[in-house]
């Protein structure tokens, strides 16, 4: 090992502490090494000493026997002397050239090498009882014994040449198989190649490797264990290498726990991320997969899938629909488990898995037995699936939150990686319990989610009502589960005189408050929209509302406004009259193809109180489109309201095409950026009525012009083949006319326009308003509204800035003949005349009896 002549030079050599000599004996018991610290310990120069026979320089005391013991552990037996080439530790007195006496303490190890008896090492230190005596004995003991990382020795060869006791209990292999062999042929799981490569490195360099890790199997730990090894060279006295140093630290133990730490950090960032059920339940078997286990099931209850609210604390496992497959992970996919994801699962009473349902317990296999085909996996098809995948270990944990058992998950492992341990289990444990917490979230958001999705769509328009103005068709996209159910809403509503108002909004925020004050919102502009008020009109009388609600709303975060657009299309005149509150303008497609926003003015969104809101009156060309929308539709996270506007128009470009058509390509277009807010969008094809349906006569203010419009009426009943109408249209319009005769001012105007009903209006430039009476045996007057009241189907009267227009509408098939009609006014039959309306006066206060001579009688 060392060449004759050389000193050792050692770290006690410039050690302020006692001296320590170093000797290196051959196998003739030649002096091969002596140190500087041998020098001044032993009082012989290194020349004097090299060569000469080991008992010539430590010469003993006469009369003085050595005190010691074999050093090989496991062999006892009578004490050895230090030349007979054993390992030998103990006392020893010796007498220096100057004649002083030394008392040493000496340890003697054998070198492995070529030689036959082998080299020794001979360690000696002054037994003075000092500190560092018994520390460096001890620390030299407790380094080939008692040192809890395993060490060994190189030579240059990279053969084994010295291991300590630590070294054989992690390996599991007896010292005497490591000496004179190399690390493969002892160790040859482990990563040899690339250990052999770091020593000769540390060889060639002199630098030392620390830290290095690896992995492998040893015959001492059937599962894979983890080591940390450092190296640094031994050299001889003029730097040259001498061998190797390499140390061994099994970090198993801190490896699983870095691991676990890490499967659970990792876990913790993928679960949660949604608000789904079914996801986060596979998040849960993605996340233990491979890192915990090689296949993993999770069977939650049917009422968590459905969003209802469990009962507290354990699980009753009553029926086999009871639980049902939500996630599913395996290392390899052959063969297929027994319970596809979403089908419906059980498990036998004493099984695992109902135990974990019903006491909320887990339960730890470490060695699946293979015998038994049903009592871990609880029937025969699960039995199956882990005895075809080779599963060997298992655990069956519960999905508990707050207290309340949601499902099972079972976790297997089928590869060698040695079976479950304890704190295999509390990290299946705790995965399962986050994912339960966000399993609850997720089943809590669906539960409120579809209750507001439920009130909403319960809201909307299940069709759209039947009118002749307008064909329509719509789309309504409800907001993602992230986002929420939210407030938007469309409706087509039939107006009087065959007109028809086209409404959409959106009620700021998400969730059932918004889709509660959704539908208030919807029921206002029904009503406002009865009574036949102008765009603005409506507008305001919505903005007073939402400002209500909002004093109100203390209970309904979230929900502080609306946007409105209310248009009324005429398609007997042909025109739109639009007002919008705060809300994107709508998009008009002409006949010839052009899509252009309406230059419409913005008012201000709904609630903010004080603000006026105008109304803007275009013409519509029969066949164009009118596009309503709200803004979820053309904008979101990844696209500005402009591109969303883009896309529309272009979708719409193929004007021509059925309205549902345009619809999907709408959607379509602007699916690739779902919105994270409802959308809602509203497709209006305009229609027009003409002369062939609409009739207009210009009445004087002379009592006499009441005979002649029944007249006209009569004749235009008959030309549309709608005889059978004759009596009670005559019987309307005489009313509506001599009422505008006698109270009204003129202009006067008689409208009949056949659509889906037949539909009789008077408009004049007063703005009185009629009541509906019930008149007394003794009143003279006040029946005229009843009897319209009786024969039409509907009624009413609209207001404009230079009058007023009262109209009705009576289906277009007669109920029955003019007889049936006569007799219907038997309770009038005392009566003279039927030709005044005393309640239309604006006062309510009876008007004189008609004489029945004068011409606007009935």
């Amino acid at each position: 090992m060392s060449a004759p002549g050389r000193t050792l030079s050692t770290a006690a050599d410039t050690s302020p502490a006692p001296t320590t000599a170093v000797v290196v004996v051959d196998g003739a018991g030649l002096v091969r090494g002596w140190s500087e610290g041998a020098a001044r310990l032993l009082g012989r120069p290194v020349p004097e000493a090299l060569g000469r026979p080991l008992s010539d320089v430590l010469p003993p005391v006469e009369g003085e026997v050595a005190e010691g013991a074999a050093y090989r552990r496991g062999a006892p037996g009578p004490p050895v002397p230090p030349g007979s080439g054993q390992a030998w530790e103990g006392r020893r007195t010796v007498r220096r050239p100057d004649g002083r006496r030394l008392d040493l303490e000496i340890e003697v190890l054998p070198v492995q090498d070529s030689g036959d008896p082998p080299m020794r090492l001979v360690l000696a230190a002054e037994a003075t009882g000092s500190w560092w005596s018994s520390a460096g004995r001890s620390l030299l003991e407790g380094i080939t014994v008692a040192a809890p990382v395993g060490m060994a020795m190189f030579d240059t060869g990279l053969r084994v040449v010295w291991v300590n006791d630590a070294m054989e209990t992690l390996s599991g292999i007896a010292r005497e198989r490591f000496l004179g062999r190399r690390l493969g042929d002892v160790l040859p799981d482990l990563d040899v190649e690339d250990t052999e490569a770091e020593i000769r490195r540390v060889l060639e360099t002199g630098r030392p490797s620390t830290g290095r890790e690896y992995f492998g199997h040893v015959l001492s730990e059937p599962d894979q264990v983890t080591y940390s090894t450092s190296c640094f060279r031994l050299e001889k006295d003029g730097g040259e290498p001498l061998g190797a140093c390499y140390i061994v630290l099994d970090t198993t133990e801190n490896h699983r726990a870095r691991q676990r730490l890490a499967l659970l950090n990792e876990a913790r960032k993928r679960l949660g991320g949604t608000l789904d059920v079914l996801r986060t339940a596979q998040e849960l078997a993605d996340a233990a997969v491979p890192g915990l286990a090689d296949h993993v099931t999770v069977d939650l209850l049917d009422s968590v899938l459905r969003g209802e609210e469990p009962p507290p604390g354990p699980a009753a496992v009553t029926a086999t629909a009871t639980l049902r497959c939500a996630g599913h992970r395996a290392v390899r996919e052959d063969p297929a488990p027994p319970v596809p994801p979403g089908e419906p699962c059980d498990y036998a009473p004493a099984s695992p898995g109902a135990r974990a349902l019903v006491e909320g317990t887990s339960t730890l296999i470490p060695e699946l037995d293979p015998a038994d085909p049903q009592g871990a996996a609880g029937d025969p098809a699960r039995s199956a699936y882990l005895r075809d995948l080779g599963t060997h270990s298992l655990m069956i944990v519960p999905v508990r939150a707050h207290g309340t058992v949601l499902g099972v998950a079972t976790l297997g492992r089928w590869q060698p990686k040695g079976p479950f341990r304890s704190d295999d289990l509390v990290l299946a444990e705790e995965l399962a319990g986050h994912a339960a917490v966000c399993i609850d979230n997720a089943r809590r958001y669906m539960h409120e989610h579809t209750a507001a999705l439920t009130l909403q769509r319960s809201l909307l328009p299940r069709e759209l009502p039947g009118q002749n103005a307008v064909d329509a068709a719509y789309r309504y996209l409800p907001a993602d589960a992230e986002a929420g159910v939210g407030g938007d809403w469309f409706d087509v509503i039939p107006l009087s005189g065959a007109r028809v108002a086209l409404v959409v909004g959106d009620v700021v925020g998400h969730g059932i408050h918004a889709a509660a004050t959704m539908g208030r919102l919807r029921a206002a502009v029904q009503t406002l929209a009865g009574i036949d008020l102008a765009p603005d009109e409506v507008l305001a009388h919505l903005d007073d509302m939402v400002g209500r609600i909002a004093e109100e709303g203390d209970d309904a975060p979230g929900v502080t406004g609306a946007t409105c657009l209310y248009a009324v299309y005429d398609p007997v005149g042909r025109d739109c009259t639009l007002a919008r509150a705060g809300h994107p303008a709508p998009a008009l497609v002409t006949p010839a193809g052009a899509a252009e926003l309406v230059d419409l003015p913005s008012g201000p969104p709904l609630g903010l109180g004080g603000l006026p809101f105008e109304s803007t009156r275009i013409q519509v060309p029969e066949g164009s489109v009118l596009a309503l929308y709200t803004d979820g539709l053309i904008q979101s996270h990844c696209l500005d309201a402009c591109q969303g506007l883009e896309l529309l128009l272009d979708a719409l470009a193929a004007h021509r095409a059925p309205l549902d058509e345009l619809c999907d390509a709408a959607v379509t277009r602007l699916s690739a950026n779902r919105p994270g807010d409802d959308a809602a969008l509203l497709l209006a094809r305009t229609r027009a009525l003409g002369d062939r349906h609409v009739v207009t006569w210009d009445i004087g203010k002379d009592p006499a012009a009441v005979a002649p419009a029944r007249a006209r009426a009569a004749r235009q009943l008959a030309a549309w083949g709608l005889e059978d109408l004759s009596f009670t249209t005559e019987l309307v319009v005489s009313e509506l006319v001599t009422n505008a005769i006698r109270y009204a001012s003129e202009p006067i105007r008689l409208r009949m326009i056949r659509d889906r009903t037949l539909i009789c209006e008077v408009s004049d430039g007063s703005s009185t308003s009629p009541h509906l009476r019930h008149a007394r045996t003794t009143d003279e007057g006040g029946r005229g509204l009843f009897l319209i009241a009786r024969f039409a189907q509907r009624w009413g009267a609209r207001y404009a800035g230079d009058g007023k227009t009262i109209w009705s509408e009576q289906p277009l098939e007669a109920t029955g003949s003019e007889a049936d009609a006569l007799g219907g006014l038997d309770a009038f039959a005392d009566l003279d005349a039927f030709g005044d309306l005393t309640d239309l006066d604006g006062t309510g206060s009876p008007g004189r009896r008609a004489n029945p001579a004068e011409p606007g009688t009935t």
